[in-house]
């Protein structure tokens, strides 16, 4: 795939046309489009990828899409045994996220390794994901919404708000200025611009991605492959059908959705 491949067509019919939450507020495709381009996910942990957009992965992946992901913490804090060493539980998160990432039929990640639970949307953060976004060169960014903390019955981590918040500083205004990080010029990656991000785990959805079928059922697969997260005892396919269900929900009746992964839509520009 190149970087001129295009989403599915959409037109104002589908659904009323969404606002797009940043700047004068622009006026984007229909709530229920599917992104644009090349897709690029951005995640703190591994498992984070396939809790926050597995079932989009999955549907942009049968719909002929480019999709990379790079998680960047190392997922050392990702267990209650304080005697495991911290190298043994990062290559076995690693290799259940490849396994995850394989039953959606994404080949392309990376592992930053950054501590676990001391993320910072540091410079050097910044650095390695301005690197990454040139690299893959996605028209659509996924990523956590750094906005989000509090939800009912649950506190946000902070590695995912300082994973969102790095993000957003790398798509905008490091990956597209080439006077930043001249150092990437050296390494041939010039400077690229991101044309729409959408932010999972939000209390502000405006978009909303159809995964109903084998999308959703590959997601329930991934999540399955992160055997050192969901333990024996949690009906995790019954948890994620019935979120899937709730999502598509508010996304409002005209949609006619049936499962859904829901996301902040931030359109950057053409």
């Amino acid at each position: 795939m190149t970087d001129d491949e295009q989403g599915q067509a959409t037109t104002s019919s589908e659904a009323e046309l969404a606002p797009d939450v940043a700047g004068g507020g622009q006026t984007g495709p229909a709530p229920t489009a599917l992104p644009e381009g090349p897709v690029l996910v951005i995640a703190a942990h591994p498992d984070d990828p396939d809790f926050g957009c597995g079932g989009s992965m999955a549907r942009l992946v049968l719909e002929g899409r480019r999709v990379a992901v790079v998680v960047v913490t190392d997922g050392t804090e990702g267990g209650e045994d304080p005697a495991v060493p911290d190298a043994e539980l990062r290559d076995r998160r690693e290799g259940e996220q490849r396994a995850a990432l394989g039953e959606l039929g994404v080949h392309d990640v990376e592992f930053l390794r950054f501590p676990d639970g001391r993320l910072q949307p540091a410079l050097d953060v910044r650095h390695a994901l301005t690197r990454a976004i040139r690299r893959y060169r996605p028209a659509t960014v996924f990523a956590h919404d750094p906005t989000a903390h509090l939800f009912e019955g649950y506190i946000n981590h902070p590695d995912h708000r300082a994973a969102g918040m790095a993000a957003l500083d790398a798509v905008f205004p490091s990956a597209g200025n080439p006077r930043a990080f001249r150092d990437l010029l050296a390494e041939g990656l010039t400077a690229h611009k991101v044309k729409m991000v959408y932010l999972f785990y939000t209390a502000q959805a405006n978009a909303w991605i159809d995964i109903a079928g084998a999308p959703l059922e590959r997601k329930i697969a991934a999540i399955g492959r992160h055997e050192s997260q969901v333990g024996p005892d949690w009906d995790y396919a019954k948890w994620m059908r019935e979120g899937a269900a709730h999502t598509a929900k508010e996304a409002g009746p005209d949609a006619g959705l049936e499962a859904a992964e829901g996301f902040r839509r931030i359109i950057l520009g053409d």
